[in-house]
């Protein structure tokens, strides 16, 4: 049976649950798992003798959180890791995941206006070997604000690989892929160009797959090994088995499921 496909009021059912009383996780041991699972994913395809600088671009929300959270992890893995966050989260829970990487000496990049996020952004690709896109999450729909709207085609152009992490940023999470318009990064004053949002080489799924993404064609994992078989059930998740210790496995490039 197939892996389900999960819809954004689902996925969001299923986070509650998870941090009831009854599923009793906490913000942080889920982040945690699912920063963890995002680190070995990219370790897994992008090793850090050929891809050692990662540029880990980290959004306001969770999602920007799990992107914290696998920095740390691949600094510990031996990789060298910079953090490029345009829009700072303002939650305690965000600021104690940044603490957590400056204490490791993890660098993060700077720019004291707005004007200065494309230099700077430009500056750290030109010096990266790999993307993580830890940007936008499964709450996300377009259209992309600022910063992003400049951020997101400019890492796009940039033609290095791309890890995203639950959903590739600028993707609606049901129905993928949507144009919208951003403005041009390479033209002059306020042009506006058509744009689809990310093509990462590889996406990690947090829980289970979203429905946005039933069309990704590239490698495509899941992770975040905190679902109990009695929630997997409930809502017939399907997911495969974790391989061993494992924190990620490797779906097979197959059509979608269900929409509930």
């Amino acid at each position: 049976m197939s892996v389900r496909y999960l819809t954004a009021k689902l996925a969001q059912q299923i986070d509650e649950e998870l941090m009831s009383a009854a599923g009793a996780f906490s913000l942080d041991q889920l982040m945690e798992l699912a920063g963890l699972a995002c680190a070995q994913t990219l370790a897994k395809v992008y090793s850090k003798e050929k891809f050692p600088r990662v540029l880990v671009c980290c959004g306001p929300g969770n999602q920007g959180g799990d992107g914290l959270v696998a920095a740390r992890h691949l600094c510990q893995f031996g990789y060298k890791p910079t953090l490029f966050m345009p829009k700072p989260g303002k939650k305690d829970i965000y600021k104690r995941l940044q603490a957590q990487c400056s204490n490791m000496s993890i660098p993060t990049l700077s720019s004291t206006s707005s004007s200065e996020t494309l230099p700077t952004l430009s500056d750290a690709l030109l010096t990266s070997d790999v993307v993580l896109d830890a940007i936008f999450g499964f709450s996300f729909a377009p259209p992309v604000r600022a910063p992003f709207d400049t951020v997101l085609p400019l890492v796009a152009a940039s033609g290095l690989p791309i890890v995203s992490v639950d959903i590739p940023s600028g993707w609606d999470v049901e129905k993928g892929k949507i144009p919208f318009a951003v403005k041009d990064v390479k033209g002059q004053g306020d042009k506006e160009t058509t744009f689809e949002g990310l093509e990462p080489d590889v996406l990690v799924s947090l829980t289970a797959p979203k429905l946005g993404a039933k069309d990704f064609k590239g490698r495509h994992f899941i992770g975040g090994r905190f679902v109990s078989k009695a929630l997997e059930k409930k809502y017939q998740l399907n997911l495969p088995e974790y391989p061993g210790y494992e924190q990620i496995v490797e779906l097979p490039r197959v059509g979608g499921s269900q929409k509930l």
